[in-house]
């Protein structure tokens, strides 16, 4: 069975992390989220609290499929300012894993020169620290196994763009179908 990881670190956008956790959930694909914090709850930017699967613990997440990093602030730079997040995030690269990142969460790639030369798009706040010749202001952008958006707004295009590695169209369509994002006339 195929393994999303979906990294939780204090001050994550919970549309970000949520969105995509729900859409590939309805499409039956196995997803974790994983803890940053010093305990399995984990408080978004909007101070929500979340209790996460598990605790964030490198050794165990190097079975995956797909990383999914998601912004918020100051979720973003708690994320890239971990040195085991970013050495998970190169071993994914290295093993030709996806990577999903949203928000602000593509600039621990970029800021990392981890990008490869790859296509993608992030928060616009974001997007002066990054090596912009690669640089889509598209709201989702793939590019091999590397899967970015621009924020929150497009938390749900985000997650179905990621559920698109797993499943097939017909999958898709039917998740689209029960979250009304598609009317049959």
């Amino acid at each position: 069975m195929k393994k999303v990881y979906i990294l939780l670190a204090e001050g994550f956008e919970l549309i970000e992390a949520m969105s995509p956790l729900d859409v590939l959930r309805r499409g039956g694909v196995h997803v974790e989220t994983i803890s940053l914090a010093s305990t399995l709850e984990v408080k978004s930017a909007q101070k929500v609290t979340i209790i996460a699967d598990k605790k964030f613990n490198i050794d165990d997440l190097t079975d995956g499929d797909m990383l999914v990093l998601p912004g918020g602030y100051p979720g973003y730079v708690n994320l890239k300012e971990n040195k085991d997040v970013v050495e998970l995030v190169k071993y994914y690269l290295q093993k030709d894993k996806y990577i999903g990142a949203i928000c602000g969460a593509p600039s621990l790639l970029g800021e990392n020169k981890l990008i490869n030369g790859k296509k993608f798009t992030c928060h616009s706040s974001v997007v002066d620290s990054m090596d912009k010749k690669m640089y889509s202001k598209d709201d989702v952008v793939r590019d091999g196994k590397l899967i970015t958006s621009c924020g929150a707004g497009h938390g749900v295009e985000f997650g179905l763009e990621l559920a698109k590695v797993f499943l097939d169209e017909k999958a898709i369509e039917n998740i689209r179908k029960g979250m009304e994002l598609h009317k049959e006339d």
